[in-house]
């Protein structure tokens, strides 16, 4: 179940080779004057490092974000915000499988390999709620994009480079991109948190964090250009997790107009609260006794709040279960999440809102190496025989296990079959569901599928998790090798995503027809396959899906009948 590394290693390619920028003129905004930093195109400008909450340290730590500062002398807003807390130098092999998954030559992928690890760490604190706004200077009333970063709530931050292009604001978009605290910092609970909370819950810190960040759009972007009142949420793998995790809170409604989902679902994530009051499915940690086993690991035997927050931040990093992550995700808590998303969507309790959600053709590559689990409802899967495999697949998929394994030939060659059941299981199955769900609640919904490959004929990573990203943003990395394909694929992308965020429907002059999903309509997004850059597909791997969709309803059943 530990997916922690759904942090794109791609995007550490990019922050090689930053330059000194020339910076802005001065802006009036509502908390004060602030100066950013001219791009390439002198008539676009990026405000960096602007605080969006009050910073989570010593008393405000493990609370909900409070209100961000106001200023009177003009703040320099050149430079990003810190990090937010996280691992350090556990993504190093993923990055070397990108790189080499890319079929460059031998001294080509050494060079990148050296130019990575040659680059100076990010500095991390718990104080980094902090935002930045990419616009141009002749916007007035433009639609707003909010991105959320991906990384697993575990890694991850809105300053790397591939976020901060300038593809969209050249189609008229104002682009924000926010940090959320992760991990310990953003998502535990304990029991002590939540007698010490007004609220009598603690946990999803992370999530009131974009809620926050959101409510300061509204408050504050019309300064930059934006419409606060046209405002699309849009993110990759924790980051469309958390798209869905503001379409089913309702403290973020009205907060956004429309949102975009790249490669993720938040609906298998079923953690409580409370363990013994309401029970979580086989393999779910309650939040409460995670934050107990972390407390443990520190040395802390039933301490109250202010005991855990006197813990220096490095040392709680330092001293983290093994397994705590796991945990460390949204919980149903009563108040922010009423209920787990998986089952806000399919009781149509949700924000709807215009959706396009999609996933890539080859989600598992990147990570069935480090855990080679196909199922995430299945725990310590390993190879064997076929009726070995299907005896403990009912476990989890009662009435289509044998099905499942024609499918997937896990008996024949697991790590093959097995890293194509993660990327239909965790991402299409998920996205699909949150799609059919939004449009059963009232909301139109659009669906892609992406199954664009490096140009490398020795390749072998496929449409891999995050490969959208550079498509989206038009922020590609030449060394990785860009073709004519890949060029006109951009030029279609960042249209379909802009015009979504401007009218709620992607389609606009000189793009294919992109109809509703209906159930069954997807966008096939392509390059380097010799198919369509972009081309209307019915059904994409619908049985396949359909069989993987067993494991989901008979969970959602389940917490259905534990009264959430």
């Amino acid at each position: 179940m530990n997916r922690a590394l759904l942090l794109a290693g791609a995007l550490l390619l990019a922050s090689c080779g930053a330059q000194e920028a020339e910076l802005s003129e001065v802006l009036a905004t509502p908390q004060g004057p602030v100066q950013g930093v001219l791009s390439d195109d002198p008539d676009i400008v990026s405000y960096q490092g602007i605080p969006f909450a009050a910073p989570p340290v010593g008393d405000l730590r493990w609370r909900p974000p409070a209100p961000a500062p106001r200023w009177t002398e003009t703040r320099d807003a050149s430079q990003f915000g810190a990090r937010c807390m996280q691992p350090a130098g556990t993504e190093d092999g993923f990055v070397a499988r990108l790189i080499d998954g890319h079929g460059l030559s031998a001294l080509k992928s050494f060079a990148i390999k050296r130019v990575v690890a040659a680059q100076t760490p990010a500095p991390m604190s718990e104080d980094c709620l902090y935002l930045n706004v990419r616009t141009d200077t002749g916007l007035t009333d433009a639609p707003v994009m909010v991105w959320i970063h991906g990384g697993g709530h575990q890694f991850g931050s809105a300053d790397f480079p591939y976020y901060q292009a300038n593809g969209l604001v050249e189609h008229g978009v104002v682009l924000v991109t926010i940090n959320y605290r992760l991990g310990a910092f953003g998502y535990m609970a304990h029991p002590a948190l939540s007698a010490d909370d007004p609220r009598g819950v603690s946990g999803n810190y992370g999530s009131l964090d974009q809620v926050a960040a959101l409510k300061w759009v509204r408050d504050n972007i019309s300064a930059y250009g934006g419409d606060p009142d046209n405002v699309t949420v849009f993110g990759e793998s924790a980051g469309a997790w958390s798209v869905t995790e503001m379409m089913s809170t309702p403290l973020a409604s009205g907060l956004f107009h429309r949102a975009i989902a790249q490669s993720g679902a938040s609906t298998y994530h079923m953690s409580q609260l409370d363990g013994p009051d309401a029970p979580v499915p086989e393999g779910w940690p309650s939040g409460h006794a995670n934050g107990v086993r972390v407390a443990d690991a520190l040395g802390l035997d039933g301490p109250a709040a202010a005991e855990l927050r006197a813990v220096p931040a490095q040392t709680i990093m330092d001293n983290l279960p093994d397994d705590a992550a796991d945990g460390f995700h949204h919980i149903r808590d009563g108040v922010v999440f009423p209920q787990s998303v998986g089952l806000a969507f399919a009781t149509g309790q949700i924000n709807a809102v215009p959706f396009m959600a999609g996933y890539n053709s080859d989600e598992g590559t990147l990570f069935f190496p480090d855990d080679p689990q196909p199922s995430v409802w299945l725990e310590g899967l390993e190879p064997g025989s076929r009726e070995e495999l299907e005896t403990r697949l009912r476990e989890a998929y009662p009435n289509t296990a044998g099905e499942l394994l024609d499918a997937y030939p896990l008996h024949e060659d697991f790590e093959a079959a097995g890293t194509q059941w993660m990327g239909d299981e965790i991402f299409g199955t998920n996205v699909r569901f949150a799609l059919r769900a939004n449009a059963e609640a009232g909301a139109p919904s659009w669906a892609y599928f992406f199954s664009r490959v490096p140009p490398s004929d020795k390749q072998t990573l496929g449409a891999f998790h995050a490969a959208e990203i550079p498509f989206v943003f038009d922020s590609h990395e030449a060394v990785l090798g860009i073709t004519d394909d890949d060029a006109a694929l951009t030029d279609v992308m960042t249209g379909y995503w802009a015009n979504f965020a401007r009218n709620g429907d992607p389609n606009g002059e000189g793009l294919p027809d992109w109809p509703e999903h209906a159930g069954g309509n997807w966008m096939h997004l392509s390059a380097n396959t010799g198919r369509p850059v972009a081309a209307l597909e019915q059904g994409v791997r619908k049985e396949k899906l359909d069989l993987l969709s067993e494991g989901l309803a008979l969970k959602l059943e389940q917490l259905a009948e534990m009264g959430e």
